[in-house]
């Protein structure tokens, strides 16, 4: 198993509160419906809990950044370990897509009941 990064707060959080805070891919509610947890089968779920989790946590413009540097990061690390070259680069291109709807798209959800 890849070790991705993640806050140490997400590292010692229990199961029951990470089921609070994280919801997977896409936005809570109806919405995670259409954005699906995987990159042409390839499970991506742990990048995008840590992602919901850092973006609970975050306070600033920098923090949400940070986050969704670290979800990009997170995804090629996967990728990377778990790929074959064929499926490399389409798992990374969808990963980008997913990048760039979190850093145009994410504001309300990170500044959400802050």
């Amino acid at each position: 198993m890849i070790e991705l990064f993640s806050p140490e707060s997400y590292k010692v959080a229990g199961q029951a509160i990470k089921r609070v805070v994280c919801n997977g891919c896409g936005p809570k509610g109806f919405g995670s419906w259409f954005v699906p947890n995987t990159l042409w089968g390839l499970s991506i779920e742990e990048s995008c809990f840590i992602h919901d989790w850092m973006y609970d946590e975050g306070k600033t413009i920098k923090d949400k950044e940070e986050a969704d540097r670290v979800f990009l990061n997170n995804m090629v690390r996967i990728i990377d370990s778990e790929s074959s070259a064929i499926f490399k680069a389409i798992r990374r291109q969808r990963a980008m897509k997913y990048y760039s709807a979190v850093m145009d798209f994410g504001g309300p959800a990170f500044w959400d009941g802050k």
